[in-house]
């Protein structure tokens, strides 16, 4: 089956084309990405340090048309040669979900192809268990890349949810943001300190050099040996709950006061440094803690995490670090498999969209006005 992607929920504009090879398994199928272009609009939207909607829009207007004829051309494929056509209809911004589904709606009438409607927070969740050696299955083997229960950590610029998986398909949310997302934080935070926008990797970067310098927390670090860098310590908010929920608005405010309370040392790049590390870090804490502790509950065989912000290498690092000395305590009663993206699957892109298509192959239609745009899709 040759399944085209199409993925248009904010700012990046995503076509792929995905090959699915049967296995033995009657439920089961390997995956190979023929293609998979991604457009970016950081440009277009980087003066406002944010995802403007309408501009978002106009841009995946003007830009969904070449990515598909660049993702066929790149898979060698023609439009004739589809199978299936996946599309997100939500969550996610409605101008930007409304020019990929009525794209998809129009290929798929004038080539009589079926539509099934994805959603965007399952494609991600899938891009973490992606690889092509693999069969993916609800029945696992020895060898199976993932084995249930799961407990997956979307964390995104829209989105941090914790996501309990019983299998595929059958989801429950048992954390989300009360407020801003982690992603989110990254990008204001980033914006106090005017490093730009996407804030996220602004702020690993200048993390790293702290790190890099000090081979230590700086945080950790006695006055005297952190040299002329202020030790700052910032809140982990709702680390200390009982539930999975999370908060960063109360991160973000933090960091405005200090910055208020220090303007002396706003233009000092190691003042800089120093508060992005400890940002990173204090998202980091309370994504991992609360992870783990879900993953204790509901003894968990595999942890996944997926979404934009899973491309940070400090959060993949400890993250491994954690669950190892988790198992170690727990004395081999808990054996969690960790499962996260390459980095190119992080990002939005069609080719989680073609996977997750896939996996709901079941709900294909061509009754194309049953496929509809919804900005508040949730997943179950």
């Amino acid at each position: 089956m040759i399944i085209l992607g199409i993925e248009t929920s904010c700012d990046d504009t995503g076509i792929a084309v995905l090959e699915t090879i049967p296995t033995r398994k009657a439920v089961g199928a390997s995956f190979k990405i023929l293609s998979n272009v991604v457009s970016s609009q950081i440009k277009t939207h980087a003066p406002f340090g944010g995802v403007v909607p309408n501009l978002a829009a106009r841009e995946h207007l003007k830009n969904i048309g070449p990515c598909l004829k660049t993702a066929l051309k790149e898979a060698n494929k023609t439009i004739k040669d589809i199978n299936l056509i996946a599309v997100t209809v939500g969550p996610g911004l409605i101008p930007s979900l409304l020019i990929g589904v009525n794209f998809a709606k129009a290929l798929a009438y004038k080539y009589n192809i079926p539509i099934v409607p994805v959603n965007h927070l399952e494609g991600h969740i899938l891009a973490s268990i992606f690889n092509s050696q693999f069969s993916i299955s609800n029945k696992f083997s020895n060898n199976s890349i993932s084995k249930f229960p799961a407990i997956a950590l979307l964390v995104s610029g829209g989105h941090t949810q914790l996501i309990l998986m019983q299998k595929f398909s059958r989801y429950k949310i048992i954390g989300e943001t009360r407020d801003d997302a982690a992603g989110e934080c990254f990008d204001k935070v980033a914006k106090l300190l005017k490093l730009g926008y996407p804030g996220g990797p602004a702020i690993s970067k200048e993390a790293s050099k702290v790190i890099s310098k000090s081979k230590f927390l700086i945080s950790n670090l006695p006055r005297r040996q952190a040299g002329q860098i202020p030790i700052i310590k910032l809140p982990r908010p709702m680390i200390q709950h009982k539930n999975y929920d999370f908060s960063f608005s109360g991160l973000k405010t933090a960091v405005l006061y200090l910055i208020q309370s220090q303007k002396s040392k706003i233009k000092s790049q190691k003042f800089i440094q120093n508060v992005c590390h400890e940002t990173q870090q204090a998202i980091i804490d309370v994504l991992i803690d609360k992870t783990l502790r879900a993953a204790k509950e509901y003894k968990a065989k595999t942890i996944i995490l997926s979404g934009g912000v899973a491309a940070n290498e400090e959060l993949r690092k400890q993250f491994e670090l954690k669950i190892e000395n988790l198992m170690k305590i727990e004395n081999c009663k808990l054996k969690i498999k960790f499962l996260v993206p390459t980095k190119n699957l992080c990002m939005d892109n069609g080719a989680m969209i073609a996977m997750a298509g896939w996996l709901n192959k079941n709900k294909q239609t061509k009754n194309y006005s049953s496929i509809i745009a919804n900005a508040n899709l949730r997943i179950k």
